[in-house]
């Protein structure tokens, strides 16, 4: 009993209670997010669009998140991070009520497009709201814990999204439309503004927020970083498109890929706040390369699964790099981050997964027909190899990064806001760091 309760507060202990509330809006937001899972089936089935039309109102949604985190990122540090994810959750909540009670396609992917944009321009002011409450040394520790909840989430919203998808769909997106308010409404009441504002002279290194493009383009390091999270996405969402079709060709029944699929989702409940004790004091560059050598070899691995265990045995591989990853990247990215231009830089990040949303069906479709299920496999691990050599190259420019980042940090002072400007037009939504795409992460 004394080491569970051992385990436990050194997994969980001295967090400061901001992050417990935002860490429940996550789960909240999370265990409502049904749309998303649902949504190619209603498309086609509920609403009879053809598949070309179902995956154009998809990407359209991938169009608007990208977008969307751009925006959202400027927001986190003009505006605040605070009144962004207020502001993004309402506008979700609309947006998902408006979508659906669209009948037309065009109506539907005007929808898509907004709630796209609206959802993940929250994930740059929730990813420095995060950073901004927890301490550095606690940070690990904090992104495993909400990562944690991002999944548990997920795997039993997928369970709750079949049950209600049984009394009409519409429900999906009521239920979905009220965890968001509800989440909204634990930010309002628990969450107070964490932005801050230097009390002098910004650091030498660190840009003013008005050349936030231009210190974003000169930082090579960091888009070397936002890069390689870009071939790792692209590799790791090959389990959304690529993977049931995959399956398909075996003979599988799409039951049979929902079955596989959550394992992924139960061995990051079960596992991942063990990974904390398991890479603390570790150097994240060959923490990071290990991950994409793993999700590399589970990826490639699937060319010669035929079977559901062998095809089970390819997630459970692919699923403990994506446990290495998550919280070894956010880590990083806050401390790659100047403290001015926090959410700017979350925001960059975040357009990388918005990328390799857009584009990872594409490239694994179009690999996939001209050169064969095996090559793009074959592809997949190639990648993840070649990410991890280049994570160990660029580890040490990083770490000489942040270092200079730390040393470079002056004296800040919380924001007093007298008065919340209220834009015309919603802007964001959807509590969730800057973390991988689920469902459609």
């Amino acid at each position: 009993m004394r080491t569970v309760r051992g385990w436990f507060r050194d997994t969980a202990g001295g967090l400061p209670r901001s992050f417990w509330y935002l860490w429940t809006g996550t789960l909240i937001n999370r265990l409502g997010s049904f749309v998303l899972i649902f949504l190619a089936i209603y498309l086609t089935r509920e609403r009879g669009f053809s598949a070309v039309q179902a995956g154009l109102v998809i990407g359209l949604w991938g169009v608007g998140g990208a977008i969307g985190t751009t925006v959202g990122g400027t927001l986190t540090d003009r505006w605040g991070r605070r009144p962004t994810l207020l502001t993004a959750h309402l506008g979700a909540a609309t947006m998902m009520v408006g979508l659906g009670l669209a009948r037309p396609l065009w109506a539907v992917a005007a929808g898509a497009l907004l709630l796209g944009l609206f959802a993940e321009a929250a994930r740059p002011a929730f990813g420095a709201m995060m950073v901004d409450v927890v301490p550095e040394k606690d940070r690990l520790r904090a992104f495993s814990l909400n990562y944690w909840a991002i999944n548990l989430g997920f795997a039993c919203a997928a369970v709750l999204a079949g049950l209600a998808a049984e009394a009409g769909y519409l429900l999906l997106f009521l239920v979905d439309a009220a965890t968001t308010l509800v989440t909204a409404l634990i930010i309002f009441t628990r969450v107070r503004e964490t932005r801050t504002a230097p009390t002098a002279v910004v650091a030498k290194g660190v840009a003013a927020p008005a050349g936030a493009l231009r210190t974003i383009l000169r930082d090579r390091v960091f888009l070397g970083f936002v890069a390689l999270n870009l071939f790792a996405a692209l590799v790791f969402l090959q389990h959304i498109s690529m993977l049931p079709i995959a399956m398909g060709d075996s003979g599988l029944s799409p039951a049979t890929y929902g079955s596989v699929i959550a394992l992924n989702g139960v061995l990051i409940v079960i596992g991942q706040l063990f990974v904390p004790r398991l890479i603390s004091g570790r150097s994240r560059s060959h923490v990071l390369a290990l991950a994409a050598l793993i999700m590399g070899v589970g990826f490639g691995l699937t060319a010669f699964a035929d079977t559901v265990w062998l095809y089970g045995l390819t997630v459970l591989i692919w699923t403990l790099g994506e446990m290495l990853n998550s919280p070894s990247n956010a880590t990083l990215i806050a401390e790659l981050s100047p403290a001015a231009l926090r959410g700017r830089y979350q925001g960059v990040f975040s357009l990388s997964w918005q990328l390799a949303g857009a584009s990872a069906p594409i490239l694994g479709g179009l690999l996939r027909e001209q050169a064969g299920n095996t090559a793009l496999w074959l592809a997949c691990a190639a990648i993840g190899a070649l990410t991890a050599i280049t994570h160990l190259i660029s580890g040490p420019a990083r770490e000489r990064r942040a270092a200079q980042l730390r040393a470079a940090g002056t004296p800040v002072a919380p924001v007093t806001l007298t008065r919340t400007p209220v834009p015309e037009a919603a802007e964001a939504a959807a509590a969730s760091p800057a973390a991988p795409v689920r469902a459609g992460s």
